[in-house]
């Protein structure tokens, strides 16, 4: 199904960007900006993960 294929490839992005978030905070004298840039996007992801999962199961 195309949705499946889309939310596996949102969940996918998602865990990218959070083993990115934990590479960046790991370098000394990281950026916040773009760590809080990173997060912005992670939590955007986890949102539409969350609003596809609702309408699958409805």
């Amino acid at each position: 199904m195309e949705t499946e294929a889309h939310l596996e490839r949102l969940t996918t992005k998602h865990r990218t960007l959070d083993q990115r978030i934990s590479d960046e905070i790991t370098h000394p004298g990281y950026d916040e900006l773009k760590i809080s840039e990173l997060k912005r996007e992670k939590l955007r992801l986890k949102e539409q993960i969350e609003r596809l999962r609702h309408s699958v199961s409805h």
